[in-house]
């Protein structure tokens, strides 16, 4: 799939999603919102997909929401965030609930909505020379696209508060201490370690990886009695693969599993 925003490359289990316009800092807009909903959706419909590799072209990962759009229009800003918000948390959520942990290699800057989106994936990977910008209360507005679930989840309460009710910028080793990024690395090597990394993820146990991302979700506000039932059932329901199947026997018979996904 290529659109003008985003495209998607799948081989061998990974599926690459890349922002794809560099020369305006892949901006976040109406347009970005419906590609992306588009995008998921496609996704959801297939099941090759073992691990989702989230990455953009050019120096910056994203400048956040195109500003620039909103003075001409100032007078409809209510009603284009109902609409971009509509495609984009859509879009987002789809990701979400697939079985495929998602791994965002971050560059540059990532500012407003490109936090939300890589604060959302499974591991954030990035160079001392990343940036997160909040951005959002610096132009009066709140936040979008799970900022403040992905943040709060990242970060804890009291860090992700300070974050983003004083607008702050993170640099990568401040990032990396807060707990909004898991790695940081030079840049030569930040391509190839994302990559390894869906390459790791996307040869594990696809239907447990998904159960267990789903019960780390619903974790901090789940009731103990709910969550050691959704427990109960996650484990059911990969009982029920191959890939659990392969496992046990693979360690009985002392060799590595070769998981399928399946």
């Amino acid at each position: 799939m290529t659109a003008r925003t985003l495209t998607l490359d799948i081989a061998d289990g990974i599926a690459a999603i890349t922002l794809a316009r560099p020369e305006l800092g892949n901006p976040i807009d109406g347009e970005f919102s419906r590609d992306l909903y588009d995008l998921a959706n496609a996704l959801a419909g297939r099941d090759d997909v073992r691990a989702i590799l989230l990455r953009a072209d050019g120096p910056a990962f994203s400048y956040g929401g195109d500003i620039s759009t909103f003075a001409p229009q100032i007078d409809e800003l209510p009603a284009i965030m109902r609409r971009w918000t509509g495609d984009f948390h859509t879009g987002l959520i789809r990701l979400q609930r697939l079985d495929a942990p998602i791994v965002a290699q971050v560059q540059g800057v990532c500012a407003g909505g490109g936090v939300a989106i890589a604060a959302g994936a499974d591991f954030v990977i990035g160079t001392p020379g990343t940036r997160f910008v909040y951005a959002y209360t610096g132009i009066g507005l709140a936040c979008d696209g799970g900022a403040s679930l992905a943040c709060t989840r990242r970060m804890g309460f009291a860090r992700a508060t300070r974050f983003m009710l004083l607008n702050q910028t993170l640099t990568g080793a401040q990032a990396l201490e807060a707990g909004l990024m898991d790695e940081m690395l030079e840049p030569e090597a930040l391509a190839p370690r994302a990559q390894a990394l869906a390459r790791q993820l996307a040869d594990g146990p696809t239907v447990a990886l998904g159960e267990v991302r789903r019960l780390l979700r619903q974790a901090t506000h789940a009731a103990m009695e709910a969550q050691l039932e959704a427990e109960a059932q996650a484990m059911v329901k990969a009982a029920t693969t191959d890939d659990a199947r392969e496992g046990v026997l693979a360690f009985a018979e002392k060799r590595k599993p070769r998981f399928r996904g399946r």
